[in-house]
């Protein structure tokens, strides 16, 4: 019997002043990592045994120019430059800036070739990159297929997707849209079912003003915005609970009553994530066919080259990756060969056939609230 291809998992380097070689380097170290999947690091050779030398890490790698060349059982350094790169530690630069995008861009064009299965990257910081803003904005971008991309922040405890990200909050209610919660939910719901096998997902939407806005005293943008997508969302047979006051809601850790958080901007989402999962969370990419994982952590500059971070949310980020891979081949093969429609719904000629289930009656789908009521 053949043996299953491994994976083939990109990891770009990321901010090259930052700890992503550090990650990188001690995740490898480990042995084990190579039994589950084969790394291609779009990277430098150089700076990879600068970091060893600097870290006191013996971590080996094998240096390749093409990721057709890739070897199993080996950490597999791709050359994307062979300049010289500046090593600040813990300074950000221009420099290492464009180092960065010159690892995503050449991983990007090598995932266009089918190179290699998923992708995971070190963190970048933004303001050294002009024009960036973002992983997932860069990647629907450069694949310019019309797809749309939602982060989901994920551990095993909670898992968080944003309605708005990167956007400063003197705009934040100004960006805010029924068709964009309606929209954001749906990728949210589908990612939960398709790339996290869950069966039927509960998402709590959390509201934007303080105490729910206190019936429009606090702002109506719940009475206007919130409650009508929800109304929508419910109709559509996703199951849709809100929309909670943040404060409350995860100080009575009421998250473990639902498989995912729908938050209305970054510091509402990330910050409560961070506070339970910072050393062992993931973001994930999903929404576009390339499937995207980095650690939840940034570039970490005031620790870079010291020996003090730990690796685990890269690893995980790696787990996740592969996880997702291996759910979305399993959820989209039986939709390959559908088995032959049962039957046509009563005076309807058409193909259109609907398959019922208890989720798909609009009587009982989930009502406006703003209660704690999280049962």
């Amino acid at each position: 019997m053949e043996q299953e291809r491994k994976i083939r998992v990109a990891i770009t380097h990321g901010d090259t002043n930052g700890i992503g070689y550090e990650v990188i380097l001690k995740t490898f170290a480990d042995p084990a990592m190579l039994e589950i999947c084969t790394p291609i690091v779009y990277g430098s050779p150089k700076l990879a045994s600068y970091y060893c030398k600097t870290l006191g890490l013996e971590t080996p790698f094998t240096v390749i120019k093409d990721a057709k060349e890739a070897h199993d059982a080996r950490l597999n350094l791709l050359t994307v430059t062979e300049e010289e790169i500046k090593v600040d530690l813990g300074i950000s630069t221009p420099e290492s800036g464009m180092a960065a995008k010159i690892a995503i861009d050449k991983a990007l064009a090598d995932y266009k070739e089918g190179l290699f299965d998923v992708l995971v990257t070190a963190p970048v910081s933004k303001n050294s990159i002009p024009g960036f803003n973002g992983h997932t904005n860069y990647i629907e971008k450069t694949l310019a297929d019309g797809k749309k991309g939602l982060t989901i922040l994920t551990n095993d405890d909670l898992r968080v997707a944003l309605v708005t990200n990167n956007v400063a909050i003197k705009d934040v209610a100004e960006a805010i849209t029924k068709q964009k919660i309606v929209e954001k939910a749906r990728l949210f719901h589908q990612a939960l079912k398709r790339d996290l096998r869950v069966a039927n997902p509960r998402i709590a939407v959390l509201a934007l003003n303080p105490r729910c806005g206190e019936d429009g005293i606090l702002g109506d943008e719940e009475q206007t915005i919130i409650n009508p997508a929800i109304s929508e969302l419910a109709e559509q047979g996703i199951q849709v609970f809100g929309p909670y006051a943040a404060d409350d809601f995860f100080g009575r850790s009421a998250y473990y009553h639902f498989d995912g958080v729908l938050a209305m901007y970054h510091d509402q989402g990330q910050t409560p994530f961070k506070a339970v999962a910072y050393e062992n969370g993931v973001r994930f990419t999903t929404g576009l066919d390339i499937i995207r994982t980095a650690p939840a952590h940034g570039v970490c500059l005031n620790m870079v080259g010291k020996n003090m971070v730990d690796e685990q949310s890269l690893r995980n980020a790696i787990y996740e990756a592969i996880d997702v891979w291996h759910n979305r081949q399993n959820y989209d093969e039986p939709l390959e060969n559908p088995l032959p429609k049962l039957y046509h719904e009563k005076r309807d000629d058409s193909e259109k056939v609907r398959f019922r289930s208890s989720g798909d009656d609009k009587s009982k789908a989930p009502k406006e609230t703003k209660s704690a009521n999280y049962e």
